[in-house]
């Protein structure tokens, strides 16, 4: 990642990018103001803004197990959107049909606070920790901010699958100068606001095997004293989950 009432999107060209190494193309902003307009049903086949947004609502849901796979925001509603719909679906007990009608696009909804934040994540847990805004990175405040927004889709699928326990991003977005500060790798993906360092009581293993489904290509060993997660790939980075597949 249906609607949006305040948002940005950027588009991600290509279909569903699977295995290491796979890369798409960039990401490019456009601002959309206003209620988001899903217009009817969403199926096999169709296209246009309402599949990007919906791509980008059921992201987290991109496998059924540990696979280096991703939804990719193109518009272009194939067999790799419908599946995730399909999961989505089915874990919030609805048909499985994978098509997005009104009952599914009411989820998605749901799933959305009225700044465009998602229901269980906020907005000042992805901001820089020093600046308390998006700016100071390696793209526009913008960019940032609709990256920050597509991970918290997908970390709203993690917390399903962990059971509905809540979880503590640690660090979301970062300056130059605060991921300098905290000696991050010069090109992280924190500075693109695609990236997060959580915690949760079920603990990093699981975060990490969780994460595994959800359409992450960055993974840091679950050793670490946090989970970081990201989406290196949808940026054109080679795949990276440290502890293999678990």
């Amino acid at each position: 990642m249906s609607l949006i009432r305040i948002s940005r999107r950027q588009v991600l060209r290509g279909g569903v990018a699977v295995a290491a190494g796979v890369v798409a193309g960039p990401l490019v902003a456009g601002a959309v103001a206003g209620a988001y307009p899903w217009g009817g049903t969403l199926q096999q086949g169709s296209t246009g803004a309402a599949v990007k947004e919906l791509q980008i609502r059921v992201a987290g849901w991109a496998a059924s197990g540990a696979s280096q796979t991703y939804v990719a925001v193109d518009g272009d509603f194939g067999p790799g959107t419908a599946a995730a719909v399909k999961r989505f679906q089915s874990a919030y007990g609805l048909a499985a049909d994978g098509v997005a009608g009104s009952a599914t696009q009411a989820k998605l909804n749901a799933l959305e606070q009225s700044d465009g934040s998602t229901v269980h994540f906020d907005w000042s847990e992805f901001t820089d920790r020093i600046s308390g805004t998006f700016d100071g990175g390696k793209v526009s405040a913008s960019t940032a901010r609709e990256y920050a927004r597509r991970l918290m889709y997908k970390l709203e699928a993690v917390r399903v699958k962990i059971g509905n326990v809540p979880i503590t991003v640690n660090s979301g977005f970062r300056s130059i100068q605060h991921n300098s500060d905290v000696g991050g790798a010069s090109d992280s993906m924190h500075l693109y606001g695609t990236a997060a360092d959580l915690a949760a009581s079920v603990g990093n293993r699981v975060l990490y095997q969780k994460a595994e489904s959800s359409g992450f290509s960055g993974l840091e060993a679950y050793t670490e004293d946090h989970q970081h997660v990201d989406s290196r790939a949808e940026l054109g980075r080679a795949w990276w989950w440290q502890s293999g597949t678990i």
